[in-house]
This record gives structure tokens, sequence and C-alpha cells, in this order.
């Protein structure tokens, strides 16, 4: 193997979330190869009135075991001039942009047009999203122009991969799933992650988990698990993410339900240290999302060996396979809450489970990295 001089694009330490996790993640992959692997992120992300969370910053301590420079300014084009220039004479062998939003296309598209006309550096994407789930009216123009900077492109499902051809088509470009996150500490025990949570040892919890947004689907599952509250008055919620939008709809639909006792609510942003021990207390982890293209919960279920509920939208349904690892239903609230009442009723974690340890098998992170210096 060549060793190869690496940079991804997208955010990282200090900015927190999946991107940045996925990210962090992907370096330590490459370098781990004997590649030298480094990050370049933000030193502005978004304006904060165009920041949907209540911060963009982590809490976790610096990592002192890959390099991120944070020099990019989503909004100052000068600042895309020069770091274009910067990169341009590192003489990278490949450099990998994350893209999943039009709103980072000026910036990475100037960008990668400047590192690239080196005469060396390979440009490649993994593309989160190419139409966004949330529409605004410079998407189609603002994504063709970072989309023509490309030599090739990653697809992390087979909707997006498909949308690749809406912009170009003869470059190369690959499907690979979502590796399976393995950073966020060790499976615990149910019981003793129940208690250190706070949460009642006798009850079974469904867990939805990450920022919530209306694609996300809250509001129908909140609909679906009204209705099981009568067979299933043990059966408890527990929501943990940041409310990307306002809070008081979900709020007061809850209370409309009857739900209060019943949804536990931990909604403020969950630090790495603390995932783990969420995904150690849930039964069933639940995605009853609206629209989607992949998803990194998904993947964290897996490294955790949960059983999934997940509707058929997207991308989500090829990483779920149907009563084997969990169910795939429709945007329905019947459809979901008879799925959750089966895995109880049928006793179904058992099987699930000892499924699950096969199917992870083909998440890894060592693929992703021979997929992307294949492209």
């Amino acid at each position: 193997m060549t060793k190869k001089k690496i940079l991804i694009i997208g955010p990282a330490w200090p900015l927190r979330g999946g991107l940045a996790t996925y990210n962090e993640r992907l370096c330590r992959e490459f370098n781990s190869q004997g590649h030298e692997c480094e990050i370049a992120s933000f030193s502005l992300q978004y304006p904060q009135f165009l920041f949907p969370g209540k911060t963009q910053m982590s809490d976790d301590p610096q990592p002192t075991d890959i390099v991120i420079h944070s020099i990019i300014n989503s909004i100052n084009p000068i600042n895309w001039l020069a770091v274009g220039y910067k990169l341009n004479k590192k003489q990278y062998d490949l450099v990998i942009f994350r893209y999943w939003m039009s709103f980072m296309a000026p910036a990475f598209g100037t960008i990668a047009r400047l590192i690239r006309a080196n005469g060396k550096t390979k440009i490649i994407t993994i593309a989160d999203n190419i139409i966004p789930h949330e529409q605004q009216f410079f998407d189609t123009a603002f994504t063709q122009y970072f989309i023509d900077s490309n030599r090739g492109f990653l697809a992390m499902s087979r909707e997006v991969y498909a949308h690749i051809d809406l912009f170009t088509t003869g470059k190369p470009k690959k499907y690979v799933p979502h590796p399976m996150y393995d950073m966020f500490g060790p499976l615990l025990d149910k019981q003793e992650a129940k208690r250190k949570l706070g949460l009642d040892e006798n009850c079974n919890y469904l867990l939805f988990f990450g920022f919530i947004r209306k694609y996300k689907g809250l509001t129908l599952l909140l609909n679906s698990f009204a209705l099981l509250q009568q067979s299933n008055p043990n059966l408890k919620l527990i929501v943990a993410g940041e409310f990307y939008e306002n809070s008081e709809p979900y709020l007061e639909q809850i209370k409309n339900l009857g739900l209060t006792d019943n949804v536990i609510l931990r909604t403020d942003f969950i630090p790495n240290n603390e995932v783990g021990v969420y995904f150690s207390a849930a039964d069933l982890v639940v995605q009853t999302y609206i629209s989607a293209t992949q998803s990194g919960v998904t993947q964290i279920a897996y490294y955790y060996n949960k059983p999934m509920l997940v509707t058929n939208v997207g991308g989500l349904a090829e990483l779920v396979p149907h009563e084997v690892v969990g169910y795939v239903v429709e945007r329905d609230e019947q459809a979901i809450a008879q799925a959750i009442s089966d895995y109880y009723t049928q006793n179904k974690e058992a099987e699930f489970t000892a499924n699950i340890e096969v199917e992870k098998q083909k998440f890894t992170w060592k693929y992703l990295t021979e997929q992307l210096l294949d492209i």
C-alpha cells in the first residue's frame, strides 16, 4: 500500500455533532492504516442566527491523536481564497469533502477548485445529502457549483447515490453504507444504564435519539406511542436530543395525548460520553422519519446491539433488514404501534440481537477507507 497524504474537509472539534464525530473517526482510520491524514474544519461554520441549536461547540476535550485545522469561514469569500491557496501548496494526494447542505457549496466549491489547480490533488466527496431535507431556492445552482469541482463521489444511501446523477454523470461514484459508530464507550448492563440515567428500572424504554426537526417524525412517534399506553403501561419513551425548532408544539402534543408521565425528555445536546448510556438503557431504537437519506443513529444502535424500528423512507430500510434486526414500517401510526407491540409480545429482543451481531460486520471503517481510495 502506498502511503497517501489526505485531508478531510468538514466539521471537527471544537464543533460538535455527528458530522464532526464521523470525520474524526475516519481520520483516525486512515492514520491507523499508515496514511497521513488531517482535517480542515471551520473557524465559522454557521452565523449564530442561522444555527437552530443552543451552541455549535463541543464540551469534549481536544483530541490529541489527530490534527485539526479550524480555518474555514463559511461566509467569507476572501477566506475561501486564502484557504484554497494555502491548501493548494500542501500537495495532498487526496482531499475528501463532507457535503451535507447547499449553504456550504460556495465555500467548498471555491476551495476545491483552488486546491486541484496544483495538478496533483484529487477531490472527492462523501455526500450525506445532495437534495436537502429542507429545500431552498438556491440549492440547485449552489450544489451544481460544488459538484463540478469533484473527481468522484461516495454516497451512504442509494437515494443519494441516484441524486448525484441529477448533477453529473460519468464520474466515478460508489455506494457504501454509513460505518458503525464505535467510539461512544462500552455497552452497559441495561439495569445499570437505567440507574445512571435516573430511570425506573422496572420500566421498558424506547429511544428516540438525535436532534429534533420536523423530518425526524417525532410527532408521528408520539401519536403512535399514545396508542400503546393502555396495553403497555410500563412502556416509556426517551426523547434524547436537542430541539432544532420550536419545542412548544411537541410539548403541547405530549400534554394533549396524556403522555407527560411516560415521555422522558432529555432535550439538551447529549455529549459523547453519555451516548452509550442512553443506548444501553433502551430496548428498541425508534426512527419514525418522514424523510431521510441515511442515519448515524442506526449505526450507533448496531454497535450497542440494539434492535431498531425505522420507517420506509430514504436509505433507512437498506440498513435494517425487516424482521431480522428490527422492523421497517410505513409512516403510519397504527403500523408503528403494531410493530412496537409485536416486539414485546413476541419477545423478539434475543432473536434480533443475535442477528445484529452478524449484520454489523458489514459496516466497518476499513471498508469505507478502501472504497474512498479506490474512487
